[in-house]
């Protein structure tokens, strides 16, 4: 496995966060202001599927990518 495709967990100390708030957490973003623009633009994916809505609440197990790097929600 090549750190391409490395899956991170990313604990959110919860049940649910919202995919704006989830890029900046876990660290795919380094500023919040930034995810509004990413997300409307298409480049951020959920389950391998494109995510336009920044408000997206994210679960358990939720893959999330961006720019080639993908993180698991965890509670």
């Amino acid at each position: 496995m090549t750190n391409a495709d490395q899956i991170d967990d990313v604990p959110i100390g919860g049940e649910v966060i919202r995919l704006g708030q989830f890029l900046k957490f876990s660290g795919l973003l380094d500023s919040g202001g930034n995810a509004k623009e990413v997300i409307i633009d298409g480049y951020v994916s959920v389950n391998g599927e494109e995510e336009r809505r920044r408000g997206r609440q994210l679960h358990d197990g939720d893959l999330v990518t961006f720019e080639g790097r993908t993180v698991r929600v965890r509670p």
